[in-house]
């Protein structure tokens, strides 16, 4: 939809990057930054089918970077360095950019996040391999 008018601009799901395109079956995770033009908030929206995300994978994290994840819908379990815990609807759960992390849904019914962070160029991303067996 782009810029409307003087003021504000509006994306559609459909125009927003979709960075799960390419694994079927693992639900979206719609970046809407640049379909919006932000030069300040890097925002995505995630939908996770049950058993699906980095439960089995890597861990990583983004130094010096703060990131919010917000539970908008169902219940997911976070791993935060040696932490495993769970977060349901309407639970934030901030990361500072020290320790690794991921997240999975581990219930039968599907999850929802809104994650957002500071828009940077190019975020500092660092992996940690076999990070969640």
């Amino acid at each position: 939809m782009g810029e409307r008018a003087t003021g504000y601009t509006v994306a559609t799901r459909e125009e927003a990057l979709d960075f799960m395109a390419s694994y079927p079956g693992y639900g979206e995770q719609r970046w809407y930054s640049d379909a919006l033009g932000t030069e300040q908030v890097s925002f995505s929206w995630r939908r996770m089918p049950p058993g699906t995300g980095g439960r089995g994978s890597y861990g990583h994290r983004h130094p010096g970077m703060e990131e919010v994840y917000f539970v908008a819908r169902g219940t997911v379990t976070f791993k935060v360095g040696d932490d495993v815990f769970e977060a349901g609807a309407q639970t934030a759960v901030r990361m500072t950019g020290e320790a690794f992390y991921s997240v999975h849904n581990d219930t039968d019914a599907e999850a929802e996040l809104v994650i957002f962070s500071e828009r940077r160029p190019k975020p500092p991303i660092e992996r940690s391999e076999g990070f969640w067996p």
